[in-house]
C-alpha cells in the first residue's frame, strides 16, 4: 500500500462466514483512493474479502452516517489476491517474513498478520505467475502453509496450466 493521504477513504465490505466460521469477521474495511463519482481504487490487499484485489476500481455507496460500502467492481486491476495460513514454526513472525520474502523475489508485495498466522499477497500481472504457483504448491506439500485464491485472473488460471 502507498502512504495514506487526504484522498484516501475507508471502504467497507460485508462478508458472510462459511460453515467453519471463516472469515472471522462480518465486515472488512480497506483503504482506497477516492476517484469521485462514487468510485474508489482499492489501495491495500484484503485479508478476507473475496473477489477483489488491490488496484480494483469499485463502486461505493455511503450510508446515512457517511460510511462507504462497497458495491460492484467497475474495473478489475488484473492483480491477484493470494492468502496463506503459515504453518511453519506455528506461523511465527520469522516464518511469515520468510514467506513474504520468498514471494517478493517473484514480484509480489504483501504483509503478514500475527493474529491469524496469515500472509496476504498482492500479485501483479507482471509477477512470475508460474513460479509463484509452484512455490505455493511446494510450500503446501512441505506443510509450510495452506493457501487460497482470494481473487484471481485469467492469467493466473493460464499459469496453472503452464
Amino acid at each position: 500500500m502507498t502512504n495514506i493521504s487526504d484522498d484516501h477513504v475507508k471502504v467497507h465490505f460485508r462478508m458472510e462466514a462459511d460453515e467453519d466460521g471463516w472469515p472471522p469477521a462480518s465486515v472488512e474495511s480497506l483503504w482506497a483512493v477516492d476517484l469521485g463519482n462514487c468510485t474508489v481504487r482499492l489501495d491495500n490487499t484484503p485479508w478476507f474479502v473475496r473477489g477483489v484485489a488491490s488496484g480494483d476500481i469499485v463502486r461505493v455507496q455511503p450510508d446515512d452516517e457517511g460510511v462507504l460500502w462497497a458495491g460492484e467492481t467497475v474495473q478489475a486491476s488484473q492483480n491477484c489476491t493470494i492468502r496463506l495460513i503459515v504453518l511453519k514454526d506455528d506461523g511465527s513472525a520469522a516464518a511469515r517474513q520468510s514467506a513474504l520474502e520468498a514471494f517478493h523475489s517473484l514480484g509480489t508485495t504483501g504483509e503478514g498478520i500475527e493474529q491469524f498466522r496469515m500472509v496476504a499477497l498482492d500479485v501483479p500481472p507482471q509477477a512470475d505467475l508460474p513460479k509463484i504457483r509452484k512455490l505455493l504448491e511446494h510450500g503446501e506439500t512441505k506443510e509450510w502453509w495452506h493457501w487460497e485464491e482470494g481473487c484471481v485472473t485469467a492469467a493466473w488460471h493460464a499459469a496453472a496450466r503452464a
